[in-house]
């Protein structure tokens, strides 16, 4: 028999004050309306969830921010990012937990909820921030910016001392975005590095190389469209010249002022050096953190569409209990892209057979 000091299963856990936090607004389950319950318990899962995915999050991104990352800690910042990409996973099938509420038996208590509202989730607000949303994406057009209605919120509620700390500490932090870019600027391309000599030179001159074997490539698909009757010559042309200018825009960084252009541009060059060279063992972990990424943001943005039929499959397009346009308000943010570049690259790959010739081999093996 255990002594009474000795901690077990529910002391660990904390399970009687866990237990206890389910009452609703008046603290005391008896008083919750039926479905109340199950609205209230997916709702907590869901924020434990989003504070483990902070935690991970913070780790992946400390590991990135270092002023040098070792090959071998690149592998550390892989794991925590695929354990975030596992938990938004079970969050999208959660939704499937929600949807036992009919609709009939929501509106029985939603009015209750007004005007408490999901956006109004300051760790999902912190989430965002904390992986690189800028201010232009998050506000909407009818909405406004959810932080500025997260702030009036604030004012007057018991927690909202706590939800400000969080989005406050969120803003001052650097976001996974600005480590990413920040690692991602030290790669060296075509063996070349950002403190080498003439290093802009060589990074337009694998640019330049790149898009002159994509001209190549373009030229033998347009053909081959044109021979088999899909396109006409004049169709394949105009498509195909249209890719090339997006391209070279987006690898030349023209759509940046001019005094972040160099930087820019050679963060997009390393992530195309990465995924077009993919194979070289100095490459092969950087290829599968960015991959990483990228599978992060589409969790993230399968959780948004899952979240907005959800909430269209129970309340339709009525307006949110927070003054949101509701599922139209949750629809226009899953158009948001936060790691624009690791997405804008995948449409200007090449086949290994079209990529430039690989100068200065010996730097991508491993260290001796």
């Amino acid at each position: 028999m255990s002594s009474p000091s000795t901690p077990i299963y529910w002391d660990y856990l904390r399970l009687p004050q866990l237990l206890s936090l389910q009452g609703g607004l008046d603290g005391d389950e008896r008083q919750l309306m039926p479905d109340e319950l199950h609205f209230i318990v997916t709702h907590q899962v869901y924020e434990l969830w989003f504070k483990l995915i902070l935690v991970e999050l913070r780790l992946a991104r400390d590991h990135l921010a270092a002023p040098h990352v070792l090959e071998e800690h690149i592998p550390h910042v892989v794991h925590h990012l695929r354990r975030v990409n596992t938990i938004m996973a079970l969050m999208v099938d959660q939704f499937g937990v929600m949807e036992t509420l009919t609709p009939q038996d929501f509106l029985g208590f939603r009015t209750k909820l007004m005007p408490a509202s999901g956006f109004q989730s300051f760790q999902m607000r912190e989430l965002e921030i904390l992986l690189g949303l800028d201010a232009e994406q998050r506000t909407d057009p009818e909405f406004g910016d959810p932080l500025e209605a997260l702030r009036v919120f604030a004012q007057g509620s018991p927690g909202g001392a706590l939800a400000m700390a969080h989005i406050d500490s969120a803003e001052a932090e650097l976001s996974l975005l600005q480590a990413l870019h920040t690692w991602l600027e030290r790669t060296p391309i075509q063996g070349s590095g950002p403190d080498d000599p003439d290093d802009d030179e060589a990074v337009l001159g694998f640019v330049t190389d790149y898009l002159a074997a994509q001209t190549a490539s373009h030229g033998s698909q347009g053909s081959r469209l044109v021979q088999v009757g899909a396109l006409t010559k004049p169709a394949a042309v105009t498509r195909f010249a249209s890719a090339e200018e997006l391209s070279r825009a987006f690898l030349f960084a023209t759509d940046v002022p001019p005094e972040d252009q160099t930087r820019t541009r050679r963060i997009r060059a390393a992530i195309l050096f990465i995924e077009s060279y993919r194979e070289l063992p100095l490459l092969s972990w950087p290829r599968v953190l960015l991959d990483t990424v990228v599978e992060l943001e589409e969790r993230l943005v399968l959780f948004r569409t899952r979240h907005a039929r959800m909430v269209e499959r129970i309340i339709g397009r009525r307006i949110g209990t927070g003054g949101s346009a509701g599922v139209d308000y949750l629809d226009r943010t899953a158009q948001n892209r936060i790691f624009t570049g690791l997405w804008a690259v995948r449409t200007m790959l090449l086949p290994r057979r079209a990529l430039p010739e690989l100068k200065n081999r010996q730097v991508y093996g491993f260290a001796q």
